[in-house]
């Protein structure tokens, strides 16, 4: 068995942020929005959040649903924003018009996260080209971990590039150094084939909020992936 898996639960609030962690959540993505797939909180929420746990905490940049960066200004501005309260780990993740990696807004936000760590989000789901994507932004400073299912269509579609990815970071194959955060559809029967292969990353949302995103995440329901994670 590979080391102690992340588990990392979305947060839209406070009130999530301590079910979370109650339930053994490791870390979480902050985000508001999720009808938009979760777009950047304000930064009273970040603060009162981060007042209200001690586990590390990755907040969202993105302004608008879809994988397109849109305004980069504005981005840079809520970036700077966040910085200034007090956010140390970041998500993001944008594609221009031909499926790559839209290197112009995501360096141009790295600059400003001046070595936090963040998160690379499912674009990689829609890219043209994974392994294209994770070569170009290998040498980013900051860049620690893919969030992905291996597939736009979820965990189900992709388990084949979620095995095989795994197998190429256990290599040490060079664009391959980081953590693969599975989430999009992942449920608890994917957990032990995904952890024999050595993936050590798992992210959930309505699977910890077994009444809906109209409802508070579930410390229970948390607590129950941390367990089938540590069995």
């Amino acid at each position: 068995m590979s080391k102690r898996a992340v588990l990392e639960v979305i947060a839209l609030d406070a009130e999530d942020a301590i079910a979370a962690q109650a339930g053994g959540a490791d870390r979480l993505e902050l985000v508001t929005d999720m009808a938009a797939d979760g777009l950047t909180p304000s930064v009273e929420t970040f603060t009162a959040v981060r007042a209200a746990v001690d586990i590390r905490l990755r907040v969202m940049l993105r302004l608008a649903d879809g994988f397109a960066a849109g305004d980069v200004s504005a981005l840079v501005e809520r970036a700077r924003e966040l910085r200034a309260a007090g956010a140390d780990e970041f998500v993001l993740g944008f594609l221009d018009e031909h499926g790559g990696p839209d290197l112009t807004a995501v360096e141009r936000l790295v600059a400003e996260l001046d070595g936090c760590r963040w998160t690379f989000h499912r674009a990689i789901d829609r890219a043209a080209d994974r392994d294209a994507l994770r070569k170009q932004l290998a040498d980013l400073p900051g860049l620690d971990t893919y969030l992905t299912a291996g597939s736009a269509d979820g965990v189900d579609a992709g388990l084949d590039v979620l095995l095989a990815e795994a197998a190429r970071s256990a290599s040490g194959e060079p664009g391959y150094e980081q953590q693969v955060l599975v989430g999009g559809g992942l449920r608890l029967d994917h957990v032990a084939g995904l952890r024999a292969a050595g993936v050590s990353g798992f992210h959930i949302g309505g699977a910890s909020r077994p009444a809906g995103w109209a409802a508070p995440v579930s410390a229970d329901a948390v607590r129950v992936w941390r367990e089938a994670l540590d069995g």
